[in-house]
């Protein structure tokens, strides 16, 4: 989850300056900051409750194969359709995890969600209203978002991938489980999808392997330069 946010976070922070428009520039860049600030608050739990490396060091100084970020987050921003419809598809996965995890029988889960629940509430807001505004736009526009959906619905299946561990968190009650929350997210992303005119693509998985260290070929450029400052003075106080 961490990871996730985290790159998707960098992802959408390269919409600064650059956005369609003004109100878009700044609502990816808002949005970017969220997602970072989540992923801060998950590696405090993990260095905090579980005892690894501080918040910094799990961003920042680990190596490409150490990360278990999907492969959906991992892609370059790409013209904005594809951009808003992978925030389309995040987002609402998002909401079902923190959904989900609001009941988590792991209590720093459960208090980060009730935190940050209205944060993705309003992510998820704005990926709808843009999504039903494009889809019922010029032809062009209607095409782009069913064109960027066909492509991206298969990648996001990663989201959902298993891994090791996952059944003794369910047992435990710490969350529900991957098969779960992927059945509530596809029920969710194909009302709002529907709702706009658009088409369900077919549900085949692609891009898997991101939970266990396997990465696309985007992941590590990407991470040489958001770790670059870090990298040039690794021991700096900051």
């Amino acid at each position: 989850m961490a990871d996730d946010a985290l790159v998707i976070g960098h992802r959408n922070s390269e919409w600064t300056g650059i956005g369609p428009m003004l109100e878009e520039d700044l609502a990816f860049s808002s949005m970017a900051q969220d997602k970072i600030g989540h992923a801060q608050a998950l590696y405090e739990i993990l260095h905090t409750h579980l005892g690894l490396a501080d918040a910094d060091s799990l961003a920042f100084r680990r190596e490409e194969k150490e990360f278990r970020c999907c492969h959906l987050v991992e892609y370059p921003i790409g013209e904005y359709d594809f951009s808003l419809l992978r925030h389309f598809l995040f987002d609402h996965a998002e909401a079902v995890r923190y959904q989900a995890l609001a009941s988590s029988s792991f209590a720093p889960l459960a208090h980060l969600s009730a935190k940050v629940k209205g944060e993705i509430k309003y992510h998820v807001m704005h990926a709808n209203a843009f999504l039903r505004q494009l889809a019922a736009g010029t032809e062009e526009s209607r095409a782009r978002m069913q064109s960027s959906l066909n492509r991206l619905w298969p990648l996001a299946q990663s989201i959902f991938e298993s891994y090791e561990g996952e059944k003794d968190l369910i047992d435990a009650g710490v969350y529900p489980g991957e098969v779960i929350l992927k059945e509530r997210w596809a029920a969710a992303v194909q009302a709002v999808v529907e709702s706009a005119g658009l088409k369900m693509p077919a549900s085949e998985a692609d891009g898997l392997g991101g939970r266990q260290g396997y990465h696309t070929e985007f992941l590590s450029p990407m991470l040489l330069e958001m770790t670059e400052v870090v990298r040039e003075d690794p021991e700096a106080i900051w």
